[in-house]
């Protein structure tokens, strides 16, 4: 049975991957930890609207930043996370394979 604990944390996660954006730091956290500056060039934003998601998605307690020195780097707060994107991303693909009409030549989503 759901209780509301269970529809918070669900309504958490489908928040952070409601932007594009956010889902492509998690997406990219997924694969390794990455600094901000990285990770801004990487997908393509500026470090200000970086953090401004980097913020949100600590918010829902999906990322941490490590304190590294003078920097942080950040990674998921639990490595359950990347495998919850994976499973999601194959379910998501296997229910509606045209969701991405670009995935065959460069990736879904």
């Amino acid at each position: 049975m759901a209780t509301a604990l269970h529809t918070d944390a669900l309504a958490r996660f489908g928040h952070a991957l409601s932007d594009p954006t956010r889902t492509r730091i998690l997406l990219s956290l997924r694969e390794a930890p990455s600094y901000p500056s990285e990770m801004a060039e990487r997908i393509g934003v500026t470090r200000q609207i970086l953090s401004n998601h980097l913020a949100c998605l600590r918010g829902c307690g999906l990322v941490v930043a490590v304190p590294e020195g003078r920097r942080s780097r950040y990674e998921l707060a639990d490595a359950r996370i990347a495998a919850a994107l994976e499973d999601l991303l194959g379910l998501v693909l296997a229910v509606d394979p045209t969701c991405c009409p670009a995935a065959d030549s460069e990736g879904c989503c």
